[in-house]
């Protein structure tokens, strides 16, 4: 097809993979051209594109030929970092001769990513006195020791600096704590016309370079609130691409979930206090006792049915709230210094807090309402901080349908796409019919795998521990860490633990430090960055981690030959929000067990398994110390899940395999 009047698509691929030094694949050209179709008839396409495809040019190309605004969004600063500043450039110069035009590309995210020149400057509004407490000046006449006060002043060096106020670009990075002294919310911000340092915002200038560009790199929880809120954070765009869409049902998810805890509730209440009249404060403040009484007594777990004294709690939460945020939009108490700031500051609390409540009072069935707490807190901290309330949608398939697939092109694509032999299982997470179904108001899609460069069958072995015992929900599994440590032995190190929770992954590396000579390394105990780069320093290392792990490393070479994966990764039995979306899926008719648990653990094995394999010359073994992957009736579906590796139970293989490995890699000096 042709992809402009001067150039055809092969071409411009061509360009482009020859402008950021790759190589060009038939899958990269497969999934470019199914792109562009999808593009130009308005339809959608889900695009599996393994390790390797070169994806990111398969759907920029095409993208950037068509001509319309764009917007790519991803899950990953690493992603979004590798387009706007490798790909994109080089394929908007490689490109330019060849389209007679030059696209202009760009990045924005939510407000909360960009530093606040007015609560820099400023200060941050305090709820105990009235006016601006500025963090810095404390730190003013001397060093700082604690890591808060030189992360602020190192904030403040770094707001001289920086062209974009990005968060990601501040190197290295810095807590949620000190970036919130120098970051505000959508609810919070002051608005341009108001601000005195409107002109130079970092926010507002990323929106106004969004809607001069044809590209717009955003993520996966800027593409929810655009879909969520209603009030468009993003331009209009004919074309919306979405990168590792695998993991935006629960992005989505996260950004339409609501949380009410005992401390944010008191927060809220300081916040308003000085800035309402005495009657509309103490109905807020007794709302707000009554609810941390009843939060006291939280036992962890979904409320089918919410408690009555919950009920009045909330209701009188709502009440409260919905006066004091009347009040507030007509106080104006000039003796608070800056009183714009703190009463907007004081309005987002309250709004939150009103909006929560009522969204559980309601009482929607497709809202999951349930307590959670952290039990490792004490003290009166676990009744401020460890108990809180959450809402979230009992599906968010419907919201995607709706919002996502109108008025514009949707192309996803991701690695692991594809679950048990088809797309169907992920299109319906998405909102989407069956393949192939047709109807009013049904979007057409059609899901392609373009596969991927490696030969699996040749690069890597999936070898299942069949002669273990199935793992039970408590105890160490002591036959599960003696398989683990023989694997370990043969493979010389060079091995990433994929654990289903953070317990048996320390409790494995401390029983494996003891036995083996090998360094091991656990998540946690060093940023996850400085691990991975250690751990891919010396082949002998090993890595222990848990969910980060099993979709966040990227460790070609002698490194990483061997990827355990402990167990089966399902949703734990007490998870209120997958338990529920599983017992809807039956009272529908269907299977909740394979719709909702064997899918979320497919894609996590899908992704963890795909850290074997990061390069052609990659060898390796994925080994799952669980019986069920070989012996249940719903192994076959994970393992079709999982990239097409020779597949094996017999252990002697499997050591004699990895044995191999190690001696050639050692034999080439690695």
């Amino acid at each position: 097809m042709t992809a402009s009047p001067h150039a055809s698509l092969p071409e411009l691929l061509h360009a482009a993979v020859t402008a950021v030094g790759g190589t060009e694949r038939p899958g990269q050209a497969a999934m470019a051209e199914a792109v562009a179709g999808a593009v130009d008839d308005s339809s959608h396409l889900l695009v599996q594109a393994g390790t390797g495809t070169g994806k990111s040019l398969g759907y920029l190309v095409p993208a950037l030929a068509h001509g319309g605004r764009v917007v790519v969004a991803t899950a990953t600063l690493a992603l979004q970092r590798q387009l706007v500043e490798r790909d994109l450039p080089r394929t908007v110069d490689a490109l330019q001769p060849l389209l007679r035009r030059k696209p202009q590309f760009a990045m924005l995210k939510g407000r909360s990513n960009y530093l606040c020149l007015h609560r820099l400057h400023e200060g941050v509004p305090q709820e105990e006195e009235d006016g601006l407490f500025n963090q810095f000046e404390q730190f003013e006449s001397s060093a700082p020791s604690s890591k808060l006060g030189q992360d602020l002043l190192r904030m403040r060096d770094w707001a001289d600096e920086t062209e974009t106020g990005d968060r990601d670009d501040l190197t290295p990075g810095v807590s949620d704590r000190a970036w919130g002294q120098i970051s505000v919310s959508s609810r919070e911000c002051l608005g341009a016309t108001k601000c005195a340092y409107g002109a130079e915002c970092f926010a507002e200038a990323a929106r106004e370079r969004a809607k001069l560009a044809d590209v717009i790199v955003t993520n996966h929880a800027l593409l929810a609130i655009d879909a969520i809120e209603g009030a468009p954070v993003l331009p209009q765009h004919e074309v919306l691409i979405v990168d590792e869409a695998h993991e935006l049902v629960s992005r989505v998810t996260g950004v339409a979930t609501g949380e009410l805890t005992p401390g944010q509730v008191n927060r809220a209440v300081r916040r308003a206090a000085k800035l309402v009249n005495e009657k509309a404060a103490d109905a807020l403040q007794t709302a707000s006792e009554t609810f941390e009484r009843v939060m006291e007594l939280a036992l962890p777990g979904r409320l089918e049915e919410i408690p009555e004294d919950l009920g009045y709690a909330l209701m009188a939460l709502r009440d409260a709230s919905r006066t004091v945020i009347s009040a507030l939009g007509s106080t104006r108490d000039k003796s608070v210094q800056d009183e714009d700031v703190v009463r907007k500051q004081a309005l987002a609390s309250v709004e939150t807090v009103h909006d929560v409540a009522e969204r559980i009072t309601q009482g929607s069935e497709y809202d999951v309402v349930w307590y959670e707490r952290n039990d490792h807190r004490g003290g009166s901290a676990f009744r401020q901080s460890g108990a809180s309330l959450r809402v979230a949608p009992l599906s968010v398939s419907g919201l995607l349908r709706e919002k996502l697939f109108t008025d514009r092109s949707v192309v996803l694509t991701s690695a692991t796409l594809k679950l048990g032999g088809d797309f169907n299982g992920v299109g319906a997470s998405l909102g989407l019919a069956p393949e192939g179904t047709e109807g009013e108001d049904i979007p057409v899609w059609k899901g392609l795998d373009v596969g991927s460069p490696f030969d699996y069958p040749k690069q890597g072995i999936l070898y299942v521990a069949k002669h273990l015992a199935t793992p039970g929900r408590e105890g160490t599994r002591t036959d599960m860490v003696d398989e683990l440590a023989e694997l370990i032995e043969a493979a010389g190190g060079r091995t990433l633990g994929l654990f289903s929770s953070m317990r048996g992954a320390k409790a494995a590396a401390e029983e494996l430090r003891t036995r083996l000579d090998k360094p091991i390394l656990l998540q946690g105990e060093e940023t996850l960055g400085e691990l991975i780069k250690n751990f891919a320093a010396d082949p002998e290392t090993c890595l222990f981690g848990t969910l980060s792990l099993w979709q966040g490393v990227d460790v070609p070479g002698p490194s990483c030959q061997l990827v355990i994966m402990d167990r089966i990764p399902f949703p734990r039995p007490d998870d209120p929000l997958m338990s529920a979306r599983q017992k809807a899926v039956e009272e529908a008719g269907g299977n909740g067990f394979m719709a909702v648990a064997a899918t979320h653990s497919a894609l996590l094995m899908a992704q963890g398994a795909g850290r074997l394999v990061r390069a052609m010359g990659d060898k390796g073994v994925v080994a799952v110390l669980d019986p069920r992957l070989a012996n249940a009736r719903y192994g076959s579906y994970l393992r079709a899940s999982l990239p097409d590796f020779w597949y094996t139970t017999d252990r002697n293989q499997a050591r004699r395999s990895l044995a191999a490995i190690d001696a050639a890699a050692k034999a080439d000096g690695k």
